[in-house]
């Protein structure tokens, strides 16, 4: 089936192995300058292979802050670079192979061409580098504060102002304004005998100890910053501690003390510290059985769902106030349908943090961003998506998520609506591009069960009136999208997404059996195997693969909920045979093992919630219920667990394997929740959250299972998610 998907975008992850913190503040990496994160040999590329920009691996030093799994974003980060020489500073800049590559959880390591080992590990607010040196008489450790974005077209970040200090005794600081973000580094090197320097247009300073720029454009930015040089013997360590701020470069001091501590070497600390956080929060979801590979692919899809947000507690530029302040909520069109939710599951500490940020930002800001980066402006993507932190402020306050004022954010959620493409809605109950339509829909939706459970009943019946707004985005005659402008894609692509009234939506397209038929088309069924676009493919190339009008295979997020749509025309069975397909075929180990752009770990969290056989519906506090991938998988929910275990079990491969032929799925005879037998096939968040455990009962052939119980809609008499099923 696998075969018969067409994907426009490379099937390259845009991921990075450099070593980062559970979303912490701070990452680092080699520096290439390629796209999009800063690492490897690849142009920016937006359709078919991915062309190469540089025939190696290679790097000019090591930058902090980047993006993981996003396609072009605009802000690609890579500041500070920090470079190991054993040549001259007029060097600077110029890249040098990679070798030996060491990726760990907290932990980057590489050989460069020069001969010098590098390392790097990072805590939440700092990073450490050591650095192995051969003999020389005069090796450097440069710190370029000018460094930033891409070797790309258009790719690069130019300061807006700066100062850099040198205060004396290895210790050097500044601060750097980019993207109009003041990002301050205070850094220290312990190895006596060796200088330190300022430097401007890779030219030493002797004996100043301070530079400022009050204004810097394209056009007059040299290259700036610090330096620390003296000789080394063959085999010699240096280790540089790195602390930042977004507050000044007292508070990056700060930082820096209190992870490193006042020993002269921090390296082993730091990096023991990150990955003790790593395996509490890889622990928090457990799986048993799976061949090898797809264990890999597990594990790794749950540490790259846990990268991103970016959170820098007590270190918002915009206001004043302590607390949580979040960024890197770069594609929340993406995140908000599978990432939010896990980590509302298994980190609810932090879950609460970024909506407590994201209500911050709203106060100040005047409206919910789509999208938040380490950036000040109004490039808040508000054409990708409309009133999208509405969908996990519902499913936080369903669950009595303590430490919010709710109903100041009932203030915020409502005033959102009425932002941007909400105006056109609120005064016509339709907006194009039509995708916006269903988003506004469903953010009232949302903000009526708020509404409602806080006592507003007058403001929940105007809200629920308004969210059937969802029936004008569709054409009754062919039971899709109406013909509109879409972000990605096509309206076949956002045609199935699970609204909060699947029941009239199916209705609206002819019944159960005239949307099945649809989505059997949609996905291929009976289909021959296409050809995928191959190098710079040409433009009649592309339309053809989007005329086919097909589901892209996880290469990019709009339809990721569509193989559940069937749930709800009473065909699980469908559901288990395509989720078993991505599995089997879509992911896989080593380099390209992504099917497309991760988008900072919203497709990452697809796959750990398919491994485990369920799928959260976003805003509806809803989980549907799958055949797992794995024997025995169990969640920690706070203090509690749930677990899902099977029976029947076989263990299937997958294309990383070695697999030349395509195993059948398993699936679901019956299934029960704590011994209770269930025929529907959805769960309650609240009955996952609480812990316990839902067996899964499997075999070769579907059953009746999920065929007469369907998941609730808004339309329904009463909210069938809380009736005995």
């Amino acid at each position: 089936m696998a075969a018969t998907w067409w994907w426009p975008k490379p099937q390259v992850g845009n991921t990075h192995p450099g070593a980062t913190s559970p979303m912490g503040m701070v990452s680092a990496c080699a520096y290439s300058g390629a796209y999009p994160t800063g690492y490897g040999r690849y142009t920016k590329n937006t359709e078919g292979v991915p062309e190469e920009m540089f025939d190696r691996l290679q790097a000019s030093g090591f930058t902090h802050f980047q993006q993981s799994g996003t396609g072009a974003i605009r802000k690609y980060y890579n500041y500070v670079r920090v470079t190991p020489m054993v040549q001259q500073l007029d060097e600077l800049g110029s890249s040098w192979p990679l070798y030996d590559e060491v990726a760990e959880a907290g932990y980057y390591a590489a050989t460069l061409d020069t001969g010098v080992r590098c390392e790097i590990t990072v805590g939440t607010k700092v990073a450490v580098h050591r650095y192995t040196f051969p003999e020389h008489s005069s090796a450097r450790v440069v710190i370029d504060l000018s460094c930033g974005g891409l070797a790309i077209d258009l790719g690069r970040t130019v300061p807006l102002r700066a100062h850099a200090e040198s205060l004396g005794h290895g210790h050097v600081q500044g601060t750097v304004v980019m993207e109009g973000v003041p990002l301050s580094v205070h850094a220290e090197l312990d190895s006596p005998g060796w200088r330190q320097m300022l430097w401007y247009d890779r030219r030493l300073i002797d004996g100043g100890t301070r530079l400022d720029f009050d204004s810097i454009r394209p056009t007059t930015l040299r290259p700036f910053g610090m330096l620390y040089m003296g000789p080394t013997v063959a085999g010699q360590t240096v280790e540089l501690r790195l602390g930042f701020s977004l507050r000044g470069c007292e508070q990056a001091r700060r930082n820096l003390e209190q992870e490193c501590g006042q020993a002269r070497r921090a390296f082993d600390r730091v990096r023991t510290g990150t990955r003790e956080r790593w395996h509490d929060h890889l622990e928090r979801v457990k799986v048993e059985g799976g061949t090898p590979a797809r264990r890999t692919v597990f594990s790794t899809a749950m540490y790259h769902s846990l990268i991103k947000p970016c959170f820098a507690d007590d270190e918002s530029p915009w206001w004043p106030a302590s607390g949580p302040f979040a960024f890197d909520v770069c594609t929340m069109w993406d995140i908000y349908k599978t990432q939010l939710p896990l980590l509302g599951a298994i980190a609810p500490d932090r879950s609460r943090d970024l909506l407590e940020s994201l209500l911050r930002v709203c106060e100040e800001d005047g409206n919910f961003p789509i999208g938040y980066r380490m950036a000040r402006g109004a490039d808040r993507f508000f054409r990708q998506a409309s009133a999208l932190a509405h969908t996990a402020l519902a499913d936080a306050h369903a669950l009595g998520r303590p430490g919010l004022d709710w109903s100041w954010a009932l203030v915020h959620m409502v005033d959102d609506l009425r932002r941007l493409y909400g105006e056109d809605f609120f005064e016509h109950g339709v907006v194009h591009p039509i995708t916006h339509t269903l988003d506004l829909a469903f953010a009232h939706y949302c903000t009526a069960k708020v509404a409602r459970s806080l006592g507003d009943a007058g403001l929940a019946d105007d809200l629920e009136r308004r969210s059937r707004g969802w029936v004008n985005a569709f054409d009754p005659g062919t039971g899709l999208l109406r013909d509109s402008e879409f972000y990605e894609g096509g309206k076949w692509n956002y045609s199935f997404r699970l609204l909060h009234d699947m029941a009239a939506r199916i209705a609206l397209g002819g019944g159960d059996e005239a949307f099945v038929a649809n989505l059997d088309r949609f996905f291929g069924y009976d289909a021959a195997p296409v050809k995928q676009p191959g190098q710079r493919p040409q433009p009649a190339e592309m339309a053809a693969g989007y005329a086919l009008n097909r589901f892209e295979g996880l290469n990019n997020e709009p339809d990721m909920e569509a193989p559940w749509a069937y749930h709800y025309a009473g065909r699980p069975d469908r559901t288990t045979e395509i989720v078993h397909a991505a599995l089997t075929w879509q992911f896989g180990t080593g380099s390209g093992g992504l099917p497309g752009n991760d988008d900072s770990g919203g497709l990452s969290s697809w796959y750990v919630w398919a491994s485990l056989g369920l799928f959260p519906v976003a805003g509806q506090s809803l989980f549907l219920i799958n055949a797992p991938a794995f024997e025995r998988g169990a969640i920690r929910v706070g203090e509690r667990e749930f677990v899902v275990e099977t029976s029947g079990h076989r263990e299937k491969p997958i294309g990383a394997d070695g697999i030349d032929y395509d195993p059948a799925p398993q699936y679901v005879q019956s299934v029960t929740l704590d011994g209770r037998p269930l025929e529907a096939t959805h769960l309650t968040a609240a009955e996952v959250h609480r812990g316990g455990v839902l067996h899964v009962r499997l075999g070769p052939k579907p059953t009746a299972w999920g065929r007469r119980v369907r998941p609730p809609s808004s339309s329904d008499p009463r909210d069938r998610a809380e009736e005995p099923r």
